[in-house]
C-alpha cells in the first residue's frame, strides 16, 4: 500500500526558512513525479511545485518560485521542500503527492495518492 507521510512543518517568522519532507513506501518510487500543495483555512488547495521522477525537471507556482525549492533522492524514497524568504501568505498545511507517471503535473487530478499534510504557519 502506497503511504505518503510529511514531516518538518512549525512556527516561523516571515523571512525565515523552514525545511518539509516527505517519505514514501509501498511504491517504486523513481518511477513516479511528486508534488507539493498547499491549503490555507477557507481556500481550495493549490499546486506549489512538482518534480519529475529523475529529479531533472521542476516546476513552481508563480508565487513560489525563486523562494521555494523541491528537491528528491530516490535512494532514500524522500521528496523535500526547502522554502526560505515565508511570508504569512504562505501559511497553509502543506502535502505531498505522488504523480500517475513520472512527469510533473500541476493539477491535482494527475495525482492519485496524498499525504496527511503538515502545518506551516508564518507569523508577522
Amino acid at each position: 500500500q502506497v503511504r505518503l507521510v510529511e514531516s518538518g512543518g512549525g512556527l516561523v517568522q516571515a523571512g525565515g526558512s523552514l525545511r518539509v519532507s516527505c517519505g514514501a513506501s509501498g511504491l517504486i518510487f523513481s518511477s513516479y513525479g511528486l508534488g507539493w500543495f498547499r491549503q490555507a483555512p477557507g481556500k481550495e488547495r493549490e499546486f506549489v511545485a512538482a518534480i519529475s521522477w529523475n529529479g531533472d525537471i521542476t516546476n513552481y507556482a508563480d508565487s513560489v518560485k525563486g523562494r521555494f525549492t523541491i528537491s528528491r533522492d530516490n535512494a532514500k524514497n524522500t521528496v523535500v521542500l526547502q522554502m526560505n524568504s515565508l511570508k504569512p501568505e504562505d501559511t497553509a498545511v502543506y502535502s505531498c503527492a505522488k504523480g500517475n507517471h513520472g512527469g510533473i503535473y500541476t493539477s491535482s487530478r494527475d495525482y492519485d495518492y496524498w499525504g496527511q499534510g503538515t502545518q506551516v504557519t508564518v507569523s508577522s
